[in-house]
């Protein structure tokens, strides 16, 4: 143990951590900034984050909870949803151990790339560097990388986000009792036509798990427009998921 500690990987991971802790302590206080909404639009519970408002009709009280661990599994594009609908609302994001997540179709969804931190290698423990990056943001992605958590580790690092406010989002592993799962398979595109035709749009099939209540199920479709990349919903329903397994959905 003494002579790991005192390695070239440990010391250099301690300069890392470190470096990680002065760039949280530059980061503006939650709710020091605010964000213009449109007149009449409902505002946000201060407890939730933002998603994509398709995102939002199948979510219990409409967002994010703040503190909580959301487990995710399936498509990225949902992903980059969640960066831009935090950072274009004006808070702070990370996301961890994720190096193919497309920033550029994040940018294109209305993300602010100046409130968002990439690190694509967090070494040998990415959990490490997420429970940094929980001081001081409000959405942290956690790429698992087919990894399952242990349970204990689970725990500290679910106790870090609700102490410090934020929304520890972990992607593609085994996490032990989140308070969300939110489940993703891509389902059909419109658009591509005999090998020469446009992608205009993606449809996805989304399943929420709470905790309590029963799972909802919805579909929704992005779709690209003139530079932009919108979120629009369809079909979306509130039902109970003892419907065909989504997997059957895809091809």
């Amino acid at each position: 143990m003494g002579s790991e500690a005192s390695s070239p990987e440990a010391d250099a991971r301690e300069l890392v951590l470190a470096d990680l802790r002065r760039r949280m302590s530059a980061v503006p206080a939650r709710g020091q900034e605010a964000t213009a909404r449109i007149p009449g639009e409902q505002p946000l519970r201060r407890d939730l984050l933002p998603v994509p408002a398709p995102l939002a009709e199948l979510l219990p009280g409409g967002g994010l909870p703040k503190g909580a661990v959301v487990a995710y599994s399936g498509a990225h594009s949902l992903l980059a949803g969640l960066l831009a609908a935090v950072t274009g609302d004006g808070g702070y994001a990370a996301v961890v151990g994720l190096p193919r997540l497309g920033l550029l179709a994040a940018a294109e969804m209305g993300a602010q790339l100046s409130r968002l931190a990439v690190i694509a290698d967090p070494g040998p423990d990415p959990g490490e560097v997420a429970a940094v990056l929980l001081d001081g943001l409000d959405l942290v992605i956690l790429g698992l990388d087919g990894v399952a958590v242990p349970p204990a580790r689970c725990r500290v690092l679910a106790a870090r986000a609700r102490n410090r406010g934020a929304t520890l989002v972990v992607a593609g592993g085994g996490w032990t009792d989140p308070a969300l799962r939110l489940d993703t398979r891509v389902s059909g595109y419109d658009g591509l036509g005999a090998g020469r035709g446009r992608l205009r749009s993606v449809c996805l099939d989304v399943r929420v798990s709470a905790k309590s209540g029963r799972p909802r199920h919805g579909r929704m479709d992005l779709c690209a427009k003139a530079g932009r990349t919108e979120w629009l919903a369809r079909d979306t329903m509130s039902r109970v998921a003892e419907v065909t397994d989504l997997r059957e959905a895809v091809s």
